[in-house]
């Protein structure tokens, strides 16, 4: 997987240096206003979310070709993005989310939009951390468009009120509540085991044992120390108790059919990203009637972290004046509330009116607020580290859930090999 990363690297330096992705320099010819946008936003809310965007896009004059991908966690979208640049083929404009944006922009493909940034005074709109996210070698690279809370558990409200209970806020009272629905024949827990949904399971279970410096020194330093910390091992033996708790735990199943089994009421719990939430509105549920949300058990202060973001490739910079003006319109306060209301996730701006959200996205976006203490960038939706080395951990994590065989123990002595192998094989991404 790291050799796949190199070659990736070295086959598209020599494209640019063939000029077949075209110059990354020179005046800016005429535009045209049709911006091909590749993403894997699919689902329902992820839909209408485009249709907002698109709208928005509209309302400058520029035409939105859609570019869908299907694929949990953008993995589908990634690989026809790196074809599509090998073959010299970009998109105007792309889905690229966390650390990935610098990976690109290293290669000297991603159009500078600093005079965009500048104009609307976006460093001092932004969270500092969005802020840091979209820049590269200080040039801003990437237009923010929401933050998502990964540790956040959803709950059905009819299943809790029936039992007499209330959202858990530690893991002990998640035990309990977990074996009063499965005594009672209820799944507690809605869970696939695609290994991306299982990795972020997992690392909101290394939240809740270790805290927000815990979770950063095992995936953003990947330090020998939380290798050999006792609470790796407390997390990896929760993942593998959590499965007592799912209907299907060897089942995979796209994010929104878990989402469904907790609708339909086939599931009491689940724990995943507040893009939970739109998708059940968007079935027609409601915040706080419907459903509950809360923080993870014992992460109740913190938040973990995904940002969506639209980078622009600068090809010959026909399409610059469009692809500016498709980033200067979706950081406007308008088109923040209104992509966000759908998709979830919360305004990327400090200036956001949190009167305005709902119970869930208030708590959101108010954690968030509260600085660099309580901000934990996911590992799963590539906030902490760089893809390859994200898609090793979580095929471990996986496959430690998958094979009841692997103890918690051999389980850490793999994840201690991989990260002494990350750390020598490491490339660092500059920002």
């Amino acid at each position: 997987m790291l050799l796949d990363s190199v070659v990736r690297r070295m086959s598209v330096s020599l494209l640019l240096l063939s000029g077949a992705a075209g110059p990354a320099c020179g005046a800016p010819p005429a535009t045209t206003d049709a911006l091909q946008v590749l993403h894997w936003w699919t689902s329902v809310s992820e839909r209408r979310a485009v249709d907002v965007l698109a709208h928005q896009a509209a309302a400058a004059g520029i035409e939105w070709k859609d570019g869908a991908i299907p694929g949990g966690a953008g993995l589908g979208a990634g690989k026809v993005l790196r074809s599509r640049v090998l073959a010299g083929d970009a998109p105007e404009v792309t889905q690229i989310i966390g650390l990935s944006i610098g990976e690109w922009a290293e290669l000297g493909l991603l159009l500078e939009i600093d005079d965009v940034a500048a104009a609307a005074n976006w460093s001092r709109s932004l969270f500092p951390t969005v802020d840091k996210l979209i820049r590269y070698r200080d040039h801003v690279v990437a237009a923010p468009l929401g933050i998502h809370r990964v540790n956040t558990l959803f709950y059905n409200r009819r299943l809790f009120d029936r039992f007499k209970l209330q959202a858990p806020r530690s893991w002990a009272e998640f035990e309990r509540t977990a074996e009063v629905f499965r005594n009672a024949g209820v799944a507690a827990l809605a869970q696939s085991s695609e290994p991306w949904q299982v990795a972020a399971l997992f690392e909101n279970l290394v939240l809740a044992t270790g805290g927000p410096a815990f979770h950063r020194a095992l995936f953003v330093e990947r330090s020998a120390a939380a290798i050999g910390d006792p609470r790796l091992l407390t997390a990896l033996q929760r993942l593998r108790r959590v499965k007592r708790w799912i209907a299907a735990p060897a089942d995979e199943r796209p994010w929104p059919a878990v989402v469904t089994q907790l609708a339909q009421g086939d599931a009491a719990m689940l724990v995943m990203g507040d893009w939970a939430k739109g998708e059940l509105n968007a079935a027609g549920h409601v915040t706080e009637r419907d459903f509950g949300c809360a923080a993870m058990p014992d992460t109740g202060p913190y938040h973990l972290y995904s940002v969506d973001t639209l980078s622009m490739f600068a090809k010959d910079y026909a399409h610059r004046p469009a692809q500016e003006a498709l980033a200067r319109r979706v950081m406007t306060p308008a088109a923040q509330s209104e992509y966000n209301a759908v998709k979830g996730s919360v305004s990327v701006r400090r200036d956001a009116d949190p009167a305005r959200m709902d119970a869930c996205a208030r708590a959101s976006w108010t954690t968030f607020a509260a600085g660099d203490a309580v901000q934990v960038p996911s590992l799963v939706h590539r906030m902490a580290t760089d893809e390859a080395s994200k898609d090793a951990i979580v095929a471990e994590v996986h496959r430690y859930y998958i094979d009841d065989a692997v103890t918690p123990e051999a389980a850490r002595e793999r994840l201690a090999a991989l990260f002494r192998a990350l750390r020598v094989s490491a490339t660092p991404v500059h920002h």
